[in-house]
């Protein structure tokens, strides 16, 4: 079993970083496999709306972390998305990848656990997260939930670790998150398979 969590701060070890790393520390102890994403500093291009990646599985805009995004999905088996807030608002540019990775490879997604957490200094946390949770419950995946919103709070990675209810929260994010992966993989070996997603209707409220 494997998670990939996004780090979609610019910053590689920032607090977003130190969020995703709680995390992954309870996972590890759980015997769960993990890779942490880095979107890095680089401009992300916004979807273009072009229909250029339908039946492809991947975005017709190349270099900029998407692809690369779609590619570590498929051996994944669950995700955290991360990012930091920035005028009460996710990060512009993980909402670039998400959008795209979303609509080229959502195949990579699809019906695996997810779960989102967001780092702020002090406000704005709440919205972010509302934001990004946009991009799974599209996507018919399980999300994965905590003992508080997942959040921590600090200017700094060494300000956020002085967040103990934040940092408690990410490792029950990581329980949560490894007991659901243990739970559908026991499901697995009983026979039970994942349900079937309908696909075609498409209403038009405009008459």
């Amino acid at each position: 079993m494997k998670v990939l969590l996004v780090n979609g701060s610019v910053h590689q070890k920032g607090c977003t970083y130190a969020a995703l790393a709680e995390v992954a520390s309870v996972l590890n102890s759980e015997g769960v496999e993990t890779e942490i994403f880095q979107i890095g500093a680089r401009p992300i291009v916004d979807c273009l709306s072009c229909g250029g990646c339908v039946g492809k599985g991947r975005c017709v805009v190349d270099g900029d972390g998407v692809n690369a995004l779609i590619d570590a999905a498929k051996t994944a088996d669950g995700f955290v998305f991360g990012s930091p807030v920035y005028f009460a608002h996710p990060d512009g540019r993980i909402q670039c990848l998400l959008d795209r990775a979303f609509y080229a490879g959502r195949y990579a997604f699809e019906l695996k656990p997810a779960a989102v957490v967001v780092s702020a200094r002090r406000a704005g946390t709440v919205a972010s997260l509302d934001v990004l949770l946009k991009y799974p419950t599209i996507a018919s995946m399980p999300l994965v939930s905590s003992s508080y919103w997942n959040m921590v709070h600090g200017s700094t990675p060494e300000q956020v670790r002085e967040d103990k209810e934040g940092l408690q929260t990410m490792r029950n994010l990581g329980r949560n998150m490894a007991w659901l992966l243990k739970a559908i993989e026991a499901g697995k070996r009983e026979g039970i398979a994942p349900p079937k997603q309908e696909q075609g209707s498409r209403t038009n409220f405009i008459r």
